[in-house]
């Protein structure tokens, strides 16, 4: 096993990485792994906060700016980044396997500058028009593919063991951004008032120049997250490929769509003032990424199939919550039960994606029983996880752009009010939970439930069997 410190100086490609051999792990993969964790996640949380800035920037605009946009115009204003992100989420994923992980984390994090300062500078002039601030919109829309390259960069670093793990802290870490900037907004609101827009993204342009230094100074290339020609195809041809993008609409689609939309459905639902707004919107992004973890490490227990259902039967709940608080015009039960379903899609968004490698470790036991050869059988599996990451991640991305197309008919139709858009959520986790049921728990095999021993010794089907068992 050559180690990861010999290297071509040029290019900064490591050529043999192997996190199953027990030994290269402990001995070098691990410190290496966990270096191009932390700076991934740096990078894709600043992307985040970046994509999300829009729904912070729209509590500042009023007629006293000289920005008095509709509330139907301010929803189109969050709407048009939340798919700009989710298209770029293909490309993206695909470009970390053309380019390499420090490469293209480079490029995505320093092309962040472009929207923050286009942002920067026409939030600040009175009478700009609806149709610029949609562009820089669109533009800042590259903070959002940041996450599919990122997930597909480390999915290849780390064992299987760990990557419930591994994938939720990186996932975590990166949503956080949409808090972040939220916490930046209450800040300014509180201190310099509801006039000052400018401020909040002007405290990120030295923290994206700051990333894409550390990016190109510690990360490194990985040839094991090179792709051969035609994965994603090959992804796409496989049906739990759409299953799964299913689900990842209703968990991760809610997480972005609520946290894009939370702040503007305060105002239309309760009529909040900014800094009532902001004092809220900032804490359900919060517990939501920080729970990510928890789903893949709740996966690993238990199971992702399993861990899905119950947060997609909770979110249900939680959406009747909504409802009932909307009747009763409770502003402190409205807070809460959203507070609480940001909490569950954080759950769902790690327990849903923990079911990718298992599903696929799962399809290449089953090739190693029919005959297979092991060694090809684990390389596609692994092969497809990366694919379908991409894919799921830009497919559950436009979750959140149906959320807030669903908000905006609500809340400008004659009712003005958030229940239809509610009760159509619901619906849709009730599908969810029917689909996860039906698709990965109704004829599970008795052995499939059981969990092997841990400790894999570099033994790819252990691994396997292990990632199996947990779908």
């Amino acid at each position: 096993m050559t180690s990861p410190a010999a290297r071509p100086a040029t290019g900064r490609w490591i050529e043999d990485w192997d996190p199953e051999n027990e030994e290269f792990w402990q001995r070098t993969g691990r410190r290496t792994a966990r270096r191009n964790l932390i700076l991934s996640v740096l990078s894709e949380h600043i992307g985040f906060s970046v994509w999300s800035m829009w729904s912070v920037l729209v509590l500042f605009m009023s007629p006293a700016i000289g920005l008095g946009f509709t509330p139907a115009e301010k929803f189109l204003l969050v709407v048009v980044p939340t798919l700009v992100g989710a298209a770029l989420r293909l490309p993206y994923s695909y470009a970390v396997t053309r380019f390499g992980g420090r490469n293209w984390t480079v490029f995505a994090s320093s092309v962040l500058l472009v929207p923050a300062l286009a942002a920067f500078w026409f939030v600040q002039q009175p009478g700009t028009e609806l149709w610029v601030f949609l562009v820089i919109g669109a533009l800042g829309g590259v903070g959002g593919g940041n996450f599919a390259s990122s997930m597909t960069n480390i999915t290849a670093l780390f064992p299987q063991r760990l990557q419930g793990w591994a994938l939720g802290l990186n996932a975590g870490g990166g949503n956080l951004g949409v808090a972040a900037i939220q916490l930046v907004g209450l800040l300014v609101i509180a201190t310099a008032g509801s006039t000052h827009p400018a401020y909040v993204v002007g405290a990120y342009l030295p923290l994206i120049v700051l990333a894409s230094l550390l990016a190109a100074w510690k990360m490194d290339n990985f040839a094991a997250v090179r792709s051969a020609p035609g994965a994603q195809r090959e992804a796409a041809r496989n049906p739990h490929t759409w299953v799964i993008s299913l689900l990842y609409v209703g968990t991760f689609g809610s997480f972005i769509g609520y946290g894009f939309a939370f702040g503007l459905v305060l105002q239309s639902q309760f009529g909040a003032t900014p800094l009532q707004s902001a004092s809220y919107t900032f804490l359900g992004p919060l517990l939501g990424s920080l729970f990510r973890p928890v789903g893949g490490l709740l996966s690993d227990r238990w199971g992702g199939a399993r861990v899905t259902l119950a947060a997609f039967c909770a979110m249900a709940a939680g959406t009747g919550v909504l409802l009932l608080a909307s009747a009763q015009g409770s502003y402190g039960l409205f807070v809460g039960g959203f507070t609480a379903l940001f909490v569950l899609t954080g759950i769902g968004n790690g327990s849903t994606y923990k079911m990718i490698p298992a599903v696929f470790a799962r399809q290449a036991q089953d090739a190693v029983t029919s005959g297979r050869d092991a060694q090809e059988a684990f390389a596609r599996a692994r092969r497809l996880s990366g694919a379908v990451i991409g894919i799921a991640g830009a497919v559950g991305a436009l979750g959140g752009v149906g959320i807030n197309l669903v908000f905006r008919s609500a809340y400008s139709g004659p009712v003005k009010s958030g229940e239809p858009a509610f009760l159509a959520f619901l619906g849709f986790y009730v599908v969810c939970v029917l689909v996860t049921w039906a698709v990965y728990l109704r004829r599970r095999p008795a052995a499939a439930a059981a969990e092997p021993a841990a400790g894999y010794a570099g033994d790819p089907a252990a691994a396997a069997r292990t990632e199996a068992s947990r779908v």
